[in-house]
């Protein structure tokens, strides 16, 4: 299913992804929601799954933020409106909504994060902020007003008190009302504010957006098992300086080279990438990855018990394919393997479902044998 209306990938990708903003109106014509606000509401009382309401008169203040698990009778104590329900990761508990995700895999699937759910009564809002990732906002009931603002940093204002951020200033530069099937993609850093207008529920569809200073942690961890004592700072070009107590520009310069040559391996940086990619969102909950010692014969006879197969919903997957090899990555670990299996891991991480038999015959060989095996018996991969 196209979910761009007008636009083709190539169009929004080079025109809007990380740019601009834009609002395609019937990106799913017809939309019905996957979930009724009381089911909703229900997912919220569980133990298991992340949620937060947000009410904009609380008892403690404006922008009060309560954390689930929530009980009815925490619902039975809200006002009659003005309040907004979030509930996180949804994918990961209702088959539908992980089936919705599956449509923006024109982004790479490794960036994509979870897909967010929010109820909201009547005027129901998080007040004006920003989001430090890409998000498409599917509207899937009622309607609620987007004001969009100007672009914010961490520099930007924000009120004193309430536990979410909140901006002090917000300068509306444009305003849409949504209806069920329209979807409005707001670039990060770009301050919104989303109104209730009646009773609406709408997902977010975000995505991973690691910082420069996790990325760089991640490399130097990566790239560390990899040098030597050889491995040192030199400087065979120096010249006589006027003070040998400073620190130049030039010697500054020699250690810019060193670690950029330490990290310029495009292999550890794919590495990096995937490792931290595929980390669950929730790992206390969801299954890891480990070499299973399980034989390629009960393999086959597990994965003869079911015709389809697919990814566990807390799983991850990517792979990457470079001159030494490919990789790859679940649950952040990362898997080594010759460059021929580039084929069958891209069936792994692309496909939605598999067919057990195509399986089977896709990972006759001694090394994807073992990795298969290994996803099966870590249910990673599991019967439909």
């Amino acid at each position: 299913m196209h979910v761009l209306g007008h636009l083709t990938v190539e169009e929004f990708l080079r025109d809007y992804w990380q740019k601009k903003p834009v609002l395609i109106r019937q990106a799913i014509p017809g939309f019905e929601p996957l979930l009724a606000a009381d089911e909703l509401a229900g997912l919220s009382l569980e133990d298991d799954i992340e949620s937060r309401l947000i009410i904009e008169e609380g008892k403690t203040g404006a922008w009060e933020v309560k954390k689930g698990p929530f009980t009815e009778s925490d619902y039975r104590a809200l006002p009659e409106n003005k309040w907004t329900l979030l509930v996180q990761a949804v994918d990961q508990w209702v088959p539908e909504a992980a089936e919705l995700l599956e449509h923006f895999r024109f982004i790479p699937s490794w960036r994509i994060d979870d897909l967010m759910i929010s109820y909201a009564t009547d005027g129901g809002s998080v007040g004006p902020h920003w989001d430090q990732y890409d998000v498409f906002l599917l509207q899937a009931e009622g309607q609620r007003e987007w004001r969009v603002g100007q672009m914010c940093s961490e520099k930007s204002s924000i009120l004193e008190g309430p536990s979410v951020k909140i901006l002090a200033d917000f300068t509306e530069n444009e305003r849409w009302v949504l209806e069920p099937g329209d979807m409005l993609y707001l670039p990060p850093g770009l301050s919104h504010w989303g109104i209730s207008q009646g009773e609406c529920m709408t997902y977010s569809i975000g995505f991973r957006a690691p910082s420069t200073a996790e990325l760089l942690e991640r490399a130097i961890d990566t790239a560390l098992p990899t040098l030597t004592e050889d491995n040192r700072y030199s400087d065979a070009s120096l010249s006589l300086q006027h003070s040998p107590g400073e620190i130049t520009d030039d010697a500054a310069a020699r250690l810019k080279s060193l670690l950029v040559d330490a990290l310029s391996d495009p292999a550890l940086l794919q590495a990096t990438l995937g490792q931290l990619m595929t980390e669950a969102k929730y790992e206390e909950q969801a299954p890891t990855f480990d070499t299973s010692e399980q034989g390629w014969a009960e393999t086959v006879s597990a994965l003869q018990e079911a015709e389809q197969w697919t990814r566990h919903p807390q799983a991850r997957f990517a792979y990457s394919i470079n001159d030494t090899g490919a990789a790859f990555y679940c649950q952040g670990e990362i898997v080594n393997l010759p460059a021929s299996a580039g084929k069958s891991l891209e069936v792994l991480c692309d496909e939605a479902s598999y067919d057990s038999q195509s399986l089977i015959e896709a990972f006759d060989d001694s090394h994807l044998k073992t990795l298969l095996t290994s996803l099966v018996f870590c249910d990673l991969i599991v019967p439909v």
